[in-house]
């Protein structure tokens, strides 16, 4: 009796044991990125929007790249993807960034970058979001394009009336990379096997205000480390999650 009792605890115990290995379940996750010039959505050659100072521009093309995505959950859990994701106003596919098998769990913060970090700057040539071909990289010296915003405005000063701003640089005193930190307000519970969607607003508006308000009479085109942080800094306030 004795050792059957023995045995049945044994066949538990092992039970008990497998099933604190067993991996934890997993589901994905799917940021749903829409452009917006302040309160209107982003139309690329046929709306005119205006910047903080009133001045007219229309938008021909705005991509940029997020990398470094984390979710933080309670108790100190983190997910953290490795791609790169380009955002082309262009392609609307690549405003649907996927990510999968995120660990099951409870998280309230999504964290990223808007930028491409140092050492895949310095990893030459790339393939997929970083390959050279998507026109986002400027010379094997100077490494990624982060942001690309084109446009035009009757106040600018460049030829044809254009605007130019091509925001890179990794390095200091011309870092132009930022982080961002957005609450979940109610955070958001992954599944194993489901699949969940974050919504954000990013606004191109940002880039011509606060700290710096931007006249394009002045400042039409950065396309160099010259005024490439002042934008930078404007931008830092471009991402909010939607409801």
């Amino acid at each position: 009796m004795l050792a059957r009792l023995t045995k049945a605890l044994f066949g538990i115990a092992v039970v008990m044991a497998a099933m604190s290995f067993i991996a934890p379940g997993k589901g994905d996750l799917v940021i749903s990125i829409k452009n917006f010039v302040g309160d209107a959505p982003l139309k690329l050659d046929s709306i005119t929007y205006k910047n903080e100072l009133g001045q007219p521009f229309t938008v021909t093309k705005f991509k940029y790249y997020i990398g470094n995505i984390s979710l933080h959950g309670k108790n100190g859990k983190v997910y953290t993807s490795q791609e790169y994701f380009l955002v082309n106003e262009e392609d609307e596919a690549s405003m649907q960034i996927k990510l999968s098998n995120v660990p099951e769990g409870d998280y309230t913060t999504l964290s990223f970058i808007l930028g491409v970090d140092s050492l895949h700057n310095c990893n030459g040539a790339q393939t997929g979001a970083l390959d050279p071909v998507n026109a986002m990289y400027w010379t094997w010296n100077t490494g990624y394009i982060f942001l690309k915003m084109e446009g035009k405005s009757p106040v600018s000063k460049s030829p044809g009336n254009l605007l130019e701003f091509h925001i890179g640089g990794y390095k200091q005193p011309a870092n132009c990379i930022r982080n961002f930190n957005l609450d979940i307000k109610n955070g958001i519970l992954i599944k194993d096997g489901a699949t969940n969607q974050l919504r954000i607003k990013a606004d191109l508006a940002e880039l011509f205000k606060t700290p710096t308000s931007i006249d394009f009479f002045k400042l039409s085109s950065v396309t160099d480390f010259h005024g490439s942080t002042t934008i930078a800094d404007n931008y830092k306030d471009m991402f909010s999650l939607l409801p």
